[in-house]
């Protein structure tokens, strides 16, 4: 296995611990079963399925990973594409197709599994009550895939041994996009530091920090550009549904 350095591993944030509602996007068409629950049930409401479904299948695949060991990693992480089709390195394999969708459900250890799937269920469930299960889909396996693009790009352009990448994140940083975009007023309260912030402040400087530390390389091991194509991807499925630019009105 690679050093544990190597692995590019998409941390959520997981400096969340609450929402209050202020207020909503016009995209989203219904205040969700949350309004109409008391105070800790409405911060806490039941998982709706397909996200319960995201969080079951990706608890079961880092099962498999602790059961599997290396051969899972090699063979579903999303490797550089410096590395062609069927070439090895150390035993491990290279870059494959399938792995733009299979890597966004691995995880690097148990903290970077918890902090992706508590984000999972703070704002998918909310995103997933308003969209429905087949939008709320799409857009999150469009995250993936996008983050993966970025990533891919961006290692392509680096130089250093090649890694594999892993992690929810892509999908999560897409979903903390659409409810900032949804919710903008909503106040989000952070742990560290313990102050509340409105969702469209707290999406501009977590996008914001993730550039600089992109660009700059600071805090290796973390995929920055990654979260940013999750993000980038996100804002444009929401743009196109709402048909605005760059795609004009959609057509009826």
């Amino acid at each position: 296995m690679p050093d544990a350095r190597q692995l590019q591993c998409a941390f959520a944030p997981g400096m969340v611990v609450a929402c209050r509602r202020y207020g909503r996007h016009p995209l989203a068409t219904e205040a969700g079963p949350s309004a109409a629950l008391p105070p800790f049930v409405a911060m806490f409401p039941p998982v709706p399925p397909l996200t319960q479904t995201l969080i079951i299948i990706n608890v079961a695949v880092f099962l498999a990973q602790m059961l599997m060991g290396d051969w899972i990693m090699s063979v579903f992480a999303l490797w550089p594409l410096q590395l062609a089709s069927g070439y090895e390195i150390r035993g491990w394999g290279g870059f494959q197709l399938w792995q733009i969708v299979t890597y966004g459900f691995l995880h690097g250890s148990l903290m970077h599994l918890l902090f992706n799937m508590f984000a999972l269920y703070m704002f998918g469930g909310e995103i997933e009550r308003v969209w429905g299960e087949r939008r709320y889909l799409t857009y999150y396996m469009a995250c993936i895939v996008g983050a993966a693009v970025a990533q891919l790009f961006v290692t392509n352009l680096q130089a250093g041994p090649p890694y594999p990448t892993l992690g929810a994140s892509g999908g999560v940083f897409g979903l903390l996009l659409a409810f900032g975009m949804m919710y903008p007023r909503r106040m989000i309260m952070l742990i560290f530091p313990p102050i509340p912030l409105p969702a469209w402040l707290f999406v501009t400087v977590y996008g914001a920090i993730e550039l600089y530390l992109g660009v700059t390389g600071t805090q290796q091991g973390v995929a920055h550009f990654a979260h940013l194509g999750g993000m980038v991807a996100g804002f444009f499925m929401i743009q196109y549904w709402r048909g605005r630019a760059p795609f004009g009105p959609r057509r009826r």
